[in-house]
């Protein structure tokens, strides 16, 4: 419930996008306690502005099916074995959630009853409703699509109001800003912009979802703590991605 004195947020529904490799911290694998602290306290901090929060967080961090695959496991096993290490992220960050006072619900696509609840739509929707914070995992539930796709989708899905990309810079840069100091950041772009650029913000899957249902992404920095509210305020830098940059 948000708290009448605080700002407005621009968005009712959003979902968060995170890399498994955004869980890691210092660490070189597993999971970084400070790391999953500060998106627990991120995400309350946008619940109580009235936000309802979703999230799907990639496996990289555990498992990365690409790399299975290019090391010889059949393609299809490792996209399986990648999924499955989404279910674990999610279920380290609900952990953490719940510490901070947050009541979650984590959501499989691939059904694995005795942790979590199957996927389900309407199911999803009603708990955003009800002011929980849901966690998807297992991506689509298939091979070949990464978890980019499934944010795209979930977001559809839900009827989220925009994607929130959190990265490991603010925003999205011409070039890698760590190696090309000249690199510029872009305030807007449109989906096209970003296929056409190969920007690779997520993939061409996502960014086709997206454009299809009108839904902006808005790329940020998730290693400050508080952007990700300070981003729903407009009060943090990032790049908006939408059907006209404007």
């Amino acid at each position: 419930m948000r708290d009448e004195a605080s700002p407005i947020p621009r968005y009712r529904r959003v979902l968060l996008k995170m890399s498994g490799e955004a869980l890691l911290g210092d660490r070189e694998s597993g999971h970084d306690p400070k790391v999953l602290r500060q998106l627990a306290e991120d995400v309350r901090d946008a619940q109580r502005m009235g936000v309802e929060v979703c999230l799907v967080i990639g496996g990289g961090n555990m498992i990365r099916g690409s790399a299975l695959a290019a090391a010889g496991v059949e393609r299809a096993s490792a996209d399986y074995m990648g999924m499955l290490g989404t279910v674990i992220n999610a279920l380290a960050v609900q952990s953490v959630m719940e510490q901070v006072g947050l009541v979650t619900r984590v959501m499989s696509a691939i059904p694995m009853s005795a942790v979590c609840e199957p996927y389900i739509r309407r199911r999803a929707i009603r708990h955003l409703e009800k002011g929980r914070v849901v966690i998807f995992a297992a991506g689509t539930g298939n091979p070949f699509f990464t978890t980019d796709t499934a944010a795209a989708l979930r977001a559809a899905e839900t009827g989220s109001e925009a994607i929130f990309k959190g990265t490991q810079v603010d925003g999205v840069y011409s070039a890698d800003p760590k190696r090309d100091p000249a690199a510029e950041r872009f305030e807007r772009l449109t989906y096209l912009d970003v296929l056409s650029k190969d920007l690779r913000v997520m993939d061409t899957s996502a960014i086709a979802l997206a454009r299809e249902s009108r839904i902006p992404i808005i790329v940020f920095s998730v290693h400050a703590p508080g952007a990700f509210a300070r981003v729903l305020l407009g009060n943090a830098p990032h790049t908006t991605i939408t059907e006209e940059a404007v």
